[in-house]
């Protein structure tokens, strides 16, 4: 049985950040935002004042939307300026790095990089008895003191930056559950539960027989 340390629920952050080949920067109008980097340039027009500084940012390295936009703000069109910093971010989601990262001062857990203009990222909740297992087309190979998870049918991978997440992706050698996996691990659940949710959405769990 885990002791309450271990069940407890950690301060977790999901940061946003641009692929760091990814240069923002004004059109010669200044009315457009472009984004230019190897998987093309994009525009974002007419952006408003919050989304510019979003996207400057971004360029610098990982943020928490939360701490540069309050959810309760109403843009000047009526609608709230999270949803619309959300939907921009939605347009460009091929340059947009998402991460997992824990308030403990030693750094992110893991990335997922889009590495193709078609990726499109969302968070994936797996049911708690499902059994899931890794796609049997990735491959895990490191880079410096990264460990890279992916595959060649997949437009993302996943950057593994610290051993708890590795814990939950060695597990998924064999077919196996969620909740298998939490009752293993010496990690809070919620953690667990969210680097799943990750790689799932990155694509690299399948459901298993």
């Amino acid at each position: 049985m885990k002791s309450p340390t271990e069940n407890a629920t950690p301060r977790l952050h999901h940061l946003w950040s641009l692929r760091e080949d990814t240069v923002v920067g004004w059109e010669e109008e200044g009315r457009a935002l472009l984004l230019s980097g190897p998987l093309g340039t994009e525009r974002v027009e007419d952006p408003a004042p919050e989304v510019a500084e979003m996207l400057r940012r971004m360029e610098l390295g990982p943020v928490l939307l939360t701490n540069l936009v309050e959810t309760g703000d109403t843009h000047p069109g009526g609608h709230s300026t999270y949803a619309v910093v959300l939907s921009v971010l939605r347009g460009i989601s091929h340059v947009v790095i998402r991460t997992l990262s824990l308030e403990d001062l030693k750094g992110p857990v893991l990335s997922v990089v889009p590495v193709d203009r078609t990726a499109r990222f969302s968070l994936v909740h797996l049911p708690a008895q499902r059994r899931v297992r890794l796609r049997p087309t990735v491959t895990i190979t490191v880079r410096g003191d990264v460990l890279v998870i992916q595959s060649r049918v997949m437009d993302h991978r996943v950057e593994i930056h610290r051993p708890e997440a590795m814990w939950v992706v060695s597990l998924l050698a064999w077919p196996t559950t969620p909740d298998a996996i939490v009752d293993m691990l010496p990690l809070p659940a919620e953690l667990t539960r969210q680097i799943l949710g990750y790689l799932a959405g990155a694509g690299m769990t399948v459901t298993a027989n």
